[in-house]
């Protein structure tokens, strides 16, 4: 009986430690999806509808390395400044933990973006831009996938370039865009 208890306490402890607090964008998705200042989009590879069989084996292999992108976005207005300074400020200090390494950073005054990614320049897990403009508010989206790297990236923007994208999966950001 006794060491049932002892086996126990042992198991709680080491689920309890093993417990990550650590603040995360997908955590911070998750927390603002349903809170009223917020626009959530998930949207998939088939808002570019591209011919595939027009693509390049490159560019074929660098959409095939693209999953999804999440885009979370806080409108701001008149009511809100306080609670968009707050969110900023916690998506600002999510982007500077460990797992997140800035690409690039830009800004004037009232604009700025940064572009982050997670893994590391071979196997890059998410790409993370982060965009602010104090008319609007901000915005953060996430590029998912797999085994992406800045090649694929640069290819992406040629298939980009090339794409019909399907504006109608970007209607709701369209009262933040100005």
């Amino acid at each position: 009986m006794r060491a049932i208890v002892i086996l126990t306490v042992f198991l709680t402890s080491l689920l309890l430690l093993s417990c990550d607090s650590k603040p995360t964008l997908q955590k911070y998705f998750v927390e603002n999806s349903e809170k009223n200042n917020f626009v959530v989009l998930d949207i998939s590879p088939s808002i570019l509808n591209v011919d595939k069989a027009k693509l390049s084996a490159e560019q074929k292999a660098a959409l095939a390395s693209f999953d999804k992108m999440n885009i979370l976005a806080f409108k701001l207005d008149e009511k809100n400044k306080e609670t968009y300074e707050a969110e900023s400020q916690k998506v600002a200090q999510i982007m500077k933990g460990k797992d997140y390494q800035q690409l690039m950073k830009v800004g004037s005054g009232k604009d700025a973006a940064s572009i982050s990614f997670v893994g590391d320049e071979d196997n890059i897990n998410e790409f993370v831009v982060f965009a602010k403009r104090k008319e609007n508010g901000f915005a953060v989206v996430r590029i998912l996938g797999d085994d992406m790297n800045p090649n694929n990236i640069m290819t992406m923007l040629s298939v980009l370039r090339e794409a019909n994208i399907d504006t109608a999966q970007l209607a709701p950001l369209k009262d933040l865009i100005k």
